[in-house]
C-alpha cells in the first residue's frame, strides 16, 4: 500500500521513510523525468503503461527506500494514464499537458507534471507521456520546458539528457526572475532559453481563463460557496487539462486559505471507488466515467464539458444561499473587471483579488481576536466574539459556518502559534 493522492489514502503498514528518489533542494527546478509508454500486455489483448526511460537513474538507495520508490514510479503510470487499459493505436493524437499531486506517507508532497504525445514514427502507434516530478508548483513554467523536451524528443531521445542536465544544474528563480539554459540542437546551434517566474508565486501554479471558459461567473460562485464549506465536489470534462487546471484553480480561490482534505485532479479509473469516501474532496473525473458518479449524492457534480446538457448534474440545492448576497455581488463586479485584461498574470490577479476581498470582508478582522492567555504565550482565538462581531446578519450566519472548517482551523492554528506578544485591539 502507498499514498499517491493529494490527502486522500492513510497508510496503516508503511513506516514513514526517507525522502524519495533524488534528494534535491527546493530551490532546483526538478527530481527526474521520466517517459512512459505504452507496452503490449503479455497476451497482446490490451496495452499497460511502462516506464521505459529515467533521468536521473537513482542509485545507492536503500532497499526499503529502492521499494517505496519503485511504488511512486508506479502511481506514475497511472496518473499519466489513467483510463487504464483502453487503448488502441493511433495516426493522430492531439497533445495534452496536465498534472497531479504526489503525497507520500510522511505527508510530504511533490507535483507531476505530464505531457502526453504521439511518439515519432510511422503508422498507427500508442501515445507516450513525459512526466516530470517536483516539490515545485508552476504549472506554466513546465508546461514551456515539456515544449523544449518535445522538440529534442523529435530529433532523438538522447537529446533529451544533456537538456534536462542543464535545466538540473540550474537554480530555480525567485518569483519575478529569470534563468537562463543554454541548450545545443544540431543544425540549430546553441539556443538560449528563458525561464521566467510570475511575480505573484503563489498563482504561478494557475490559470483561471480555464475554468471561466468552463463556467459562468456565476456558477464558479456557487462552486466557490460549495468548496469554502468543505463539500464533496466532482468535476467531469473529456480533456484532463481541463480537470487538472479546473481544480487548481478552485483550491487556489481560496487562498489565504488551504484546502485540507482529498485532491485528486484526475482520477485513475481503477481509484474510482474514491468518490464513495464520505469525507470532502475536489476530484476530477474523465466523462465516460459519468454512469459510475451519479449515483452519488450529496455531493456537487460539476459537468465542464462544451456538450453539457446541464452544469449541476447532481447538487445538494442550498448553493446559492451560502455566501451572503451583497457580497456575491460584489464579486461578480470585481470579476467583470477581467474583460479588460489582456494577459494570465493580469487575468489571475484580478480573479485572486475578487475572492481575497470576499475573505477581508467576512473574516479579515480575526486578528483583533487573537488573545495571549499570558505574556508570551501562544495565542487564542477568541471564536465567539469575533463571529458576534460582525454587523450584517448574512455575513455573521456564513461566518458561523465557515469558521467549523478545517482550513479556518487550521489557519488559526498557525496564528495563534505566531503570537507572541500582547494583542492590541478591544472586542
Amino acid at each position: 500500500m502507498f499514498v499517491f493522492l493529494h490527502f486522500c489514502v492513510e497508510v496503516k503498514d508503511v513506516e514513514p521513510t526517507e525522502p524519495l528518489g533524488p534528494v534535491v533542494a527546493d530551490n532546483y527546478f526538478f527530481e527526474y523525468l521520466v517517459v512512459v509508454s505504452l507496452k503490449k500486455t503479455k497476451d497482446g489483448s490490451s496495452y499497460e503503461p511502462q516506464i521505459t526511460y529515467q533521468f536521473p537513474k537513482v542509485n545507492g538507495m536503500a532497499k526499503f527506500q529502492k521499494e517505496e520508490e519503485e511504488k511512486t514510479l508506479k502511481a506514475l503510470t497511472l496518473f499519466c494514464f489513467p483510463e487504464g487499459i483502453n487503448w488502441a493505436p493511433l495516426t493522430e493524437y492531439h497533445s495534452e499537458t496536465f498534472s497531479f499531486v504526489l503525497t507520500e506517507v510522511d505527508g510530504s508532497r511533490r507535483n507531476g507534471y505530464c505531457r502526453r504525445l504521439l511518439p515519432g514514427g510511422k503508422g498507427a502507434r500508442p501515445p507516450e507521456a513525459y512526466c516530470i516530478i517536483s516539490t515545485l508548483a508552476c504549472f506554466g513554467l513546465f508546461s514551456k520546458i515539456f515544449d523544449e523536451v518535445e522538440k529534442r524528443r523529435q530529433i532523438s531521445m538522447a537529446m533529451i539528457y544533456p537538456f534536462m542536465q542543464k535545466l538540473r544544474e540550474a537554480p530555480f528563480p525567485a518569483p519575478g526572475n529569470t534563468v537562463e539554459i543554454k541548450s545545443f540542437i544540431p543544425e540549430s546551434g546553441t539556443e538560449i532559453i528563458s525561464l521566467t517566474r510570475p511575480l505573484d508565486s503563489w498563482l504561478e501554479h494557475v490559470n483561471f481563463a480555464t475554468l471561466f471558459d468552463c463556467l459562468t461567473d456565476a456558477e464558479v460562485l456557487l462552486v466557490f460557496a460549495s468548496a469554502i464549506l468543505e463539500r464533496r465536489i466532482v468535476f467531469i470534462a473529456d480533456e484532463l487539462g481541463t480537470l487538472s487546471q479546473v481544480i487548481h484553480a478552485v483550491a487556489a480561490l481560496l487562498y489565504p486559505f488551504t484546502w485540507q482534505h482529498t485532491l485528486i485532479s484526475i482520477v485513475p479509473e481503477i481509484l474510482i471507488d474514491v468518490v464513495m469516501a464520505p469525507t470532502p474532496y475536489l476530484l476530477g473525473v474523465q466523462k465516460r466515467l459519468l454512469d459510475q458518479v451519479t449515483d452519488q449524492s450529496d455531493l456537487l457534480l460539476v459537468d465542464l464539458s462544451e456538450d453539457k446538457k446541464e452544469t449541476f448534474i447532481v447538487s445538494i440545492g442550498d448553493e446559492s444561499s451560502i455566501l451572503p448576497p451583497k457580497l456575491q455581488t460584489e464579486i461578480l463586479e470585481e470579476l467583470s473587471n477581467r474583460q479588460k485584461v489582456l494577459t494570465v498574470e493580469e487575468m489571475n490577479r484580478v480573479v485572486s483579488e475578487a475572492f481575497l476581498h470576499f475573505f477581508v470582508k467576512t473574516v479579515g478582522h480575526y486578528s483583533s481576536y487573537v488573545r495571549c492567555s499570558r505574556a508570551g504565550g501562544q495565542g487564542v482565538f477568541e471564536k465567539r466574539s469575533f463571529y458576534k462581531a460582525i454587523d450584517s446578519k448574512t455575513t455573521r450566519h456564513f461566518v458561523k459556518k465557515f469558521i467549523q472548517t478545517q482550513m479556518f482551523d487550521l489557519f488559526i492554528q498557525e496564528v495563534e502559534q505566531q503570537q507572541a506578544g500582547p494583542q492590541q485591539g478591544e472586542d
